[in-house]
C-alpha cells in the first residue's frame, strides 16, 4: 500500500509563527512533480511537538486537500497519550488521510506490553492502515521486532517506519513478520540496504530538498540495476549528513529557506543553525546543485 520515495514534509512558517498555506502547498507541488509517492505532513520533521492540536489537524486537511487523491497521505498522528493519539487518528481518517503514522510513545517509556496494548487500542477503533514508527533516538524507547510481528496480525497495522539505525533489527523483524507487514526505512542513510532485505521504500527527510535523487535510488534498484543504486545511495550520503548537522528538522528546514522554497522559520526550541553548521551545508547544497 505504502511504497517508494515517501518525504516527511516539512511545515513552513511565517515569521510571526503561523503556517504558511502557501508555501506548504508550494511545497507538496515540488514533491508530486519530481515522483514522490506519498506526503508525510505532522511528523517529526514537520515540527509536530510544537503544533496545538488545532494546527496539528488543520495541516493534515489541508495536505490531504493539496494532494487531492494525487498520492496517500499519511498522516503522522502519534502522542505519548493514547488517548490523544485516538483522538488525532479519528481526526486524520476524518479528514481523508490515507494512513496514519503512530510514532511509539515517548518520555513514558512503555514496556513492550503497554507499546502492544497502545497500537492495538488505536488500530481496533479506528478503520485506517497505521503505519508503525519505531526511533529509539527520539523516543528512549525501541520496539522490538516480536512486537511488531504481534502487531502486523491486526489487519489494519499495514506497516512499519524503522529508525533505530540497526539492520540487523530490520531483518530480524522480515524474519518474523514476512510479507505481514511492510518494511519502510526511516534512514535516508541505508535506503539501499534496507531494500537488499525486502523493504519496500523509505519516509525521507533528504527527498524535501532532492526528491527525485531519493526517488531515482528507488526506481534504480527496482529496475533491478543494483550496481547504479548503489552509487546513487553514496551520491546521497554527503545529503544526508548534512540533513542532520544538527537537531532535524533545523537543517533542512535551512537548506530549504537557501534554496528560496520556504522561509525557514522554526518554532522554539528549535532555532537557527550555527555558522559553522551554516557554512557546512552551503557547501553541501553548492555541491549537489541546490542553491
Amino acid at each position: 500500500m505504502f511504497k517508494g520515495s515517501m518525504v516527511a514534509i516539512v511545515t513552513p512558517f511565517k515569521a510571526n509563527g503561523e503556517i504558511n498555506e502557501k508555501s506548504f502547498a508550494e511545497l507538496i507541488e515540488y514533491q508530486l512533480k519530481n515522483g514522490t509517492s506519498a506526503i508525510v505532513p505532522c511528523c517529526t520533521t514537520g515540527e509536530s511537538a510544537t503544533m496545538s492540536h488545532i494546527e496539528h489537524e488543520y495541516v493534515i486537511k489541508l495536505a490531504v486537500e493539496i494532494v487531492n487523491k494525487r498520492v496517500p497521505v499519511i498522516a503522522g498522528t502519534g502522542s505519548n497519550n493514547t488517548a490523544e493519539a485516538l483522538r488525532l487518528t479519528k481526526s486524520a481518517k476524518a479528514a481523508g488521510a490515507d494512513g496514519a503514522l503512530i510514532i511509539t510513545p515517548y518520555y513514558n517509556k512503555p514496556t513492550q506490553t503497554g507499546l502492544y496494548n497502545h497500537y492495538t487500542h488505536i488500530a481496533k477503533a479506528v478503520d485506517i492502515p497505521i503505519v508503525l514508527y519505531n526511533v529509539p533516538g527520539r523516543t528512549s524507547i525501541n520496539m522490538l521486532p516480536a512486537t511488531v510481528a504481534k502487531l502486523a496480525q491486526i489487519d489494519n497495522i499495514v506497516a512499519i517506519k524503522e529508525a533505530s539505525g540497526s539492520l540487523a533489527q530490520m531483518t530480524h523483524i522480515r524474519y518474523l513478520c514476512g510479507d505481514n507487514i511492510t518494511l519502510l526505512s526511516g534512514d535516508d542513510f541505508i535506503i539501499l540496504p534496507m531494500l537488499a532485505i525486502g523493504g519496500a521504500g523509505v519516509i525521507s527527510v533528504a527527498a524535501n530538498i532532492a526528491p527525485k535523487l531519493v526517488r531515482n535510488l528507488i526506481d534504480t534498484f527496482n529496475a533491478g540495476d543494483i550496481k547504479t543504486a548503489a552509487k546513487l545511495q553514496f551520491e546521497l550520503f554527503p545529503l544526508c549528513e548534512a540533513m542532520f548537522y544538527e537537531t532535524n528538522p533545523i537543517p533542512v528546514k535551512t537548506a530549504l529557506s537557501l534554496m528560496n522554497k520556504i522561509d525557514g522559520n522554526l518554532r522554539l526550541p528549535l532555532c537557527s543553525m550555527s555558522e559553522d553548521n551554516l557554512a557546512k551545508l552551503k557547501k553541501v547544497l553548492t555541491d549537489y546543485n541546490l542553491k
